[in-house]
């Protein structure tokens, strides 16, 4: 029988991104014989990409019984009770799945029989770059930090000379080295602002100069009585537990601050305390991305944007989803090279035993595979007897 993708309408709040596009699909069909990819009607508007730019395609347009009765479903967002409900035996289930985050679906997930490839853990290697969605939605979030705290701040970016004196440029403080914190870096910079970046990893100093900003560099007085190995380690310890009292100088001559510390499945560690927002000028921008898990900044509330001391915070969950056409493109290419990484004559066959499968799967067989999330799921269950 034919190989069928399924690409249901996303139902999640806020979110406007679709898991595969037109030309993401066109390209599936051509390269595999006899596939076809059902696509629930309305699933790309939020991306704008209308029904008949699908049907332009090839792939057929319908309803949501059709779409998931598809031997791989291709989506977005973790799936909803209901949809859930709707998958079972030797179907199986690509996208963003929060595992660390929601393991109760993962559970209900390996009692349905469901296969279940999350994207978020693909392995870090080269030959799976391709596959890397979670660094591609990053990315994105990270420019639309900076494009966002730009629109916000009561005060141009770049330094401007007119006929009524010179505006000198903001300074932009970026929290985090990683994809996000470097893209909102690059952005800043282009945005004309004097900017600066921090990470607790030293290595990342010539990631973040590369890009044109100054690395900061927190200094930790310890006692210097022992060999080099543990003195590099006590150091490392002590600004861990010192990070928000020794950024608190770097903070408040920010205009704005644009925080990315975040660690899957964990709290977000607190860097700006209030005493380090009360410090800065009246007007003054956050925008911290580890809202979803807590947040960096004291006064962080998910999905809310709220004024402590006279100082915006934001604290969004889903940019990417404010900028869909890309973003969708984006994923759409991660997705389908995790079919095609998966595909054996023209059938979904991945080898569980390579890097990538093994990685990235999170529930096969009835069980949950992956070995954090079945920790957190004893130690729920446990709390529960």
């Amino acid at each position: 029988m034919a190989l069928t993708i399924g690409v249901p309408r996303e139902t999640e709040p806020g979110e406007t991104r679709v898991a595969l596009i037109p030309d993401v699909a066109d390209r599936l069909l051509a390269t595999v014989d006899g596939l076809e990819i059902h696509v629930e009607e309305g699933a790309g508007h939020g991306a704008h990409h209308t029904d008949a730019d699908y049907d332009a395609a090839g792939c057929l347009v319908g309803g949501r019984d059709e779409t998931f009765d598809a031997d791989i479903i291709a989506k977005v967002a973790p799936p909803s009770d209901d949809e859930v409900e709707r998958l079972g035996d030797e179907q199986v289930l690509v996208g963003f799945l929060s595992p660390l985050e929601r393991p109760e679906t993962a559970r209900a997930l390996a009692d349905q029989g469901v296969t279940t490839l999350a994207m978020e853990l693909v392995p870090r290697i080269s030959r799976a770059q391709k596959l890397d969605a979670l660094s591609a939605m990053s990315s994105i979030g990270g420019y639309r930090a900076a494009i966002g705290a730009a629109e916000r701040l009561p005060k141009f970016f770049p330094l401007l000379t007119t006929a009524a004196g010179t505006v000198r440029p903001a300074r932009v403080l970026v929290l985090g080295a990683g994809v996000a914190g470097l893209q909102a870096i690059a952005t800043a910079k282009r945005l004309g602002a004097k900017v600066f970046g921090y990470d607790i990893r030293e290595p990342t100093r010539e990631e973040v100069e590369s890009l044109g900003a100054s690395f900061v560099e927190l200094e930790v007085d310890i006692e210097a009585d022992q060999d080099e190995s543990g003195y590099a380690e006590q150091m490392e310890k002590e600004k861990q537990e010192r990070q928000p009292e020794l950024l608190q100088p770097h903070l408040a001559d920010a205009d704005v601050v644009i925080s990315t510390a975040l660690i899957p499945g964990k709290p977000a560690p607190l860097l700006i305390n209030e005493e380090a927002v009360a410090a800065m000028d009246p007007g003054s921008v956050i925008v911290d991305l580890a809202a979803p898990n807590g947040g960096n900044c004291a006064f962080t509330e998910a999905g809310e944007e709220i004024v402590e001391h006279n100082v915006q915070i934001l604290g969004p969950t889903n940019l990417p989803a404010e900028m869909p056409v890309h973003a969708s493109e984006l994923y759409a290419k991660t997705v389908a090279a995790m079919i095609e990484e998966g595909l054996e004559e023209d059938t979904f066959a991945p080898d569980f035993g390579d890097e990538i499968f093994a990685e990235s799967c999170l529930t096969r067989d009835g069980t949950v595979q992956n070995d954090r999330v079945r920790g957190l799921l004893e130690t729920a269950d446990e709390a529960k007897a």
